[in-house]
């Protein structure tokens, strides 16, 4: 089943043209990887994805719906959450959060939403941490908890960008164990990313992205050296396994 479908999808910023011609699927149960320089629209064609930017032309349906229609089908974890660790907040109260669109900001949660966020946080190898107050763990758990609260909205669409930024070894392990179990769920997962990596391991597509698409396929087919040149500028002088050496000017 496709969740997601990019139709020839454009973005505009006024008159600067930020993506064009972006093209592809994304079917349940699969995870494909956005590559490209800082710069590229990774971010862009996320929240376009989400309905908050306009698309300028082409058309993205989610579920066979545009974004707006499907919004309580989806998940977003962003690169920098909004929430200040210096709030009094505990792990499970921020990862009950995720459950806000479908009880409502006004009522209280039941014990199916409480259980949800129980198995969320058990998911990202936290559920002891519950009742600590969310600015007390490393970055590394942070972004795990968040990644928790996305999965305690149940999407079948998840957005991640950047989500391994900054993390240590055992939240990185944590983080792909659980994008692994929602993909066995049948949830289509986009990950923003660098790293090349992590697309191999986490992701089945790769979609290569320079402002246009220079590729977007199966991760071996599509992670090619001339490929991966050809996204970089021409910047990317060299790849040393699963590393884009590139050239800063």
């Amino acid at each position: 089943m496709i969740t997601l479908t990019l139709d020839q999808v454009g973005v505009s910023y006024g008159s600067a043209r930020a993506l064009d011609s972006i093209d592809g699927t994304v079917h349940a149960g699969e995870a494909v990887a956005l590559i490209g320089p800082n710069g590229a629209g990774k971010s862009t064609l996320i929240k376009a994805i989400l309905g908050l930017v306009p698309v300028a032309s082409g058309r993205i349906t989610v579920l066979g719906v545009s974004p707006d229609q499907a919004r309580h089908h989806m998940a977003y974890v962003p690169q920098a959450d909004t929430l200040d660790p210096d709030f009094p907040i505990s792990v499970g109260e921020v990862v009950l959060m995720g459950r806000y669109r479908r009880i409502g900001w006004l009522r209280r949660p039941k014990r199916a939403d409480r259980t949800a966020a129980s198995r969320a946080l058990e998911q990202v190898g936290l559920a002891e941490r519950a009742r600590d107050r969310f600015g007390t763990l490393s970055g590394g758990q942070r972004q795990r908890v968040l990644l928790a609260r996305a999965i305690a909205a149940e999407p079948r669409l998840l957005l991640l960008d950047e989500p391994f930024n900054g993390v240590d070894a055992v939240s990185e392990q944590a983080l792909l164990d659980a994008i692994t179990g929602l993909k066995s769920g049948g949830t289509a997962v986009v990950i923003s990313t660098h790293d090349l990596a992590l697309a191999h391991l986490a992701c089945e597509g790769v979609c290569l992205l320079n402002c246009c698409q220079y590729g977007f396929g199966p991760a071996a087919a599509t992670l090619t050296p001339e490929r991966l040149r050809a996204t970089y500028g021409g910047n990317a002088l060299e790849l040393r396994g699963d590393r884009v050496i590139v050239a800063h000017s």
